[in-house]
């Protein structure tokens, strides 16, 4: 018998079930921000913290430690997968990613392998398991993945990029080189989340970031697709599954059509007028994250609680986890992102 998770808020917030608070816990939640975190980066690279379960582990609890957030997310990168293809990554947290060798003709895509998770990222689902032992059901744990369209932004462009130039250069002068790329993603990403479902992630958040780039005709071709391909692929009866786009506003109501049971929406966009965009184009039924700005940690206590109550007074209560509407920057300090998560706690 499975046992139960003691603090389900986040599970039953997502499928729009009643909570006496809404969840909160912040993207990026494990990171440079805490000092305890970067104690333990001071004994090894990134990429070796994401492939030491134990390390990764470790890591992945100190912000339920620490500030109390109402979930965990297993500290990983959404390039794993893709290493595992095949490409060459280098990682570093001055200069990001980079693969030495960028994706640019047919011949390489078909180079590229479809991983077995339990062959080639091990790890990852080793950091899963121990993750659900040292959690003991305390809240739920997150697994994650990147959406095709943002790890293909990397793979064509060789890193991070300012105006995705190379891979927007494919979208328009060679779409179905892309599209080959897009679908042999899917299903790398789909198998590699089941895998994680299987070793013991309680919810599962897909993170497309570079698909708010896109205008809405190039995302209905180009990311959305195979957004809803991963998640129709997914193995998860009564596994919430969270959808997150940075710069969502443009494509609210496509992204809405990806089969995410959540929609976890950035700060761009007013959250009572992204519930009444839904509601008004059907889709009333998909709970929603977000979506404080995460530069309003680097204020005081007072603008925080004041911007927190704001947004939970416009997000209705039912079906909304609190979160940031990206990542929490390194130079937050600690106790501003404890006042973040209080606030939220307090209202019991």
């Amino acid at each position: 018998m499975t046992q139960a998770i003691q603090n389900d808020r986040l599970i039953r917030a997502a499928f729009r079930q009643p909570v006496d608070r809404p969840p909160v816990w912040m993207m990026r939640q494990a990171g440079r921000y805490l000092p305890e975190y970067r104690a333990v980066r001071k004994q090894t690279d990134f990429l070796t913290l994401c492939k030491t379960p134990d390390l990764a582990a470790e890591v992945s609890l100190q912000p339920l430690d620490i500030l109390g957030v109402d979930a965990v997310i297993m500290f990983s990168d959404i390039l794993i997968p893709v290493e595992a293809m095949g490409m060459h990554l280098e990682l570093t947290e001055g200069k990001g990613p980079v693969f030495d060798t960028p994706i640019r003709t047919e011949e390489q895509i078909d180079k590229l392998i479809i991983p077995d998770p339990t062959e080639k990222t091990p790890y990852a689902l080793d950091t899963i398991r121990l993750l659900r032992k040292q959690i003991n059901n305390a809240v739920p744990l997150i697994g994650f993945a990147g959406a095709p369209f943002t790890l293909a932004s990397y793979m064509v462009e060789g890193g991070t990029s300012k105006n995705f130039a190379e891979l927007k250069k494919m979208m328009y002068s060679a779409p179905s080189l892309l599209h080959k790329l897009l679908d042999k993603l899917a299903e790398v990403i789909t198998i590699y989340l089941n895998a994680k479902i299987e070793a013991g992630a309680q919810a599962i958040q897909l993170f497309d970031t570079w698909a708010g780039e896109l205008s809405p005709q190039a995302y209905a071709e180009f990311a959305l697709p195979y957004e809803q391909k991963v998640f129709a692929g997914l193995k998860r009866t009564g596994i919430p599954t969270i959808m997150y786009i940075n710069g969502c506003g443009n494509v609210l109501e496509q992204m809405a059509t990806t089969g995410a049971d959540v929609l976890s929406i950035d700060w761009r966009i007013d959250i009572g007028d992204a519930r009444r965009r839904l509601d008004a184009a059907g889709f009333g039924n998909l709970a929603l994250q977000g979506n404080l700005d995460p530069c309003i940690l680097l204020g005081s206590k007072e603008t925080i609680a004041t911007s927190v109550q704001e947004i939970l007074g416009k997000a209705g209560g039912v079906g909304h986890i609190m979160n940031l509407g990206h990542g929490i920057l390194p130079q937050v300090p600690v106790e501003n992102a404890k006042a973040f998560i209080d606030t939220v706690k307090n209202l019991v």
